[in-house]
């Protein structure tokens, strides 16, 4: 991505950074069930599109979606709730174009056209994006809307309307979680990694399971030649992997001995077998014995 250009230097490493923040799965219909119009206009009433599109499981989400569409495709209001789970499930490209279909119906409002600008701006269409946004009122006052004028000002690298931007969303945000992550990955970005470091934890100190903020922290650390990783609650599994990408770090670093050591420890930790950890550990094995 545009805005991490000033990792690149550290090849795969910023394929570690993680932007975006998961929601907890919801129950939806499963797929075969009968009477599927008349179970839309029950599901209205109940409220279950906006449900879906806030606690449901992203690709369930987008797949409730296009089942009621199939059924009702006139309807504007299943139109803009597949396009917004499309982006949710970070399937841009899609959404991208489910968003020109409705912009050219005249169904684009400013809450939208928000929508729009963030998965344009993910596709790293960063002049489309701003367009889009220059479209939505400047009474629209939300973290959404702030959050993607930060990413903005970061692709610019302007680092003042950023962090403005950022502190912005963050005031309005109910749990300013996930945009203190990306706030953070933006100081990343900049080479500060303390000042990383101290936004990902408290990003942590309002979703303590926000693996994408643990996982950055982790990373943050490790560029300051900090390899234990931080007291956050782990699984097994996520242990694993932050022991993993440290390592990496390590390894950028000339570390290799610590490399080894956190490649080994992330073998051990995984509940099944990491095979990323693994090859590395072995390689660098076999490096040392020849």
């Amino acid at each position: 991505m545009t805005r991490l250009r000033r990792l690149a230097a550290l090849g795969p490493l910023a394929g570690f950074l993680l932007l975006g923040a998961c929601a907890e799965p919801f129950d939806a219909p499963s797929e075969g069930e009968t009477g599927a119009t008349e179970a839309v206009n029950a599901i209205d009433a109940a409220g279950l599109n906006d449900l879906m599109l806030t606690v449901s499981d992203p690709e369930t989400a987008v797949s409730y979606f296009r089942r009621a569409l199939d059924e009702t495709p006139e309807r504007a209001d299943l139109r803009r709730g597949y396009v917004l789970a499309l982006a949710r499930a970070r399937r841009f490209a899609e959404a991208v174009e489910v968003f020109e279909g409705l912009e050219a119906d005249g169904l684009a409002d400013d809450a939208l056209r928000v929508e729009y600008a963030h998965s344009l701006a993910r596709l790293a269409r960063w002049e489309e994006a701003a367009n889009q946004l220059a479209l939505v009122s400047s009474s629209l006052d939300t973290p959404r809307r702030h959050l993607i004028d930060a990413m903005l000002a970061d692709q610019r690298q302007d680092w003042a309307g950023a962090d403005a931007a950022y502190e912005a969303a963050r005031r309005r945000a109910v749990n300013p979680g996930a945009v203190l992550n990306n706030w953070g990955v933006s100081r990343l970005s900049r080479g500060d990694a303390a000042a990383a470091a101290r936004t990902f934890e408290e990003a942590l100190s309002f979703d303590p399971r926000l693996f994408n903020a643990k996982n950055n922290l982790a990373v943050a650390r490790a560029l300051e030649g900090e390899y234990s990783l931080p007291l956050v609650s782990l699984s097994e599994e996520e242990r694993a992997t932050l022991l993993h990408n440290v390592g990496v770090v390590a390894l950028r670093r000339g570390d290799v001995e610590a490399a080894k050591g956190l490649f080994s420890m992330a073998v051990a930790a995984h509940p099944r077998f990491y095979p990323e950890a693994a090859e590395k550990l072995a390689a660098l094995q076999a490096s040392v014995s020849n």
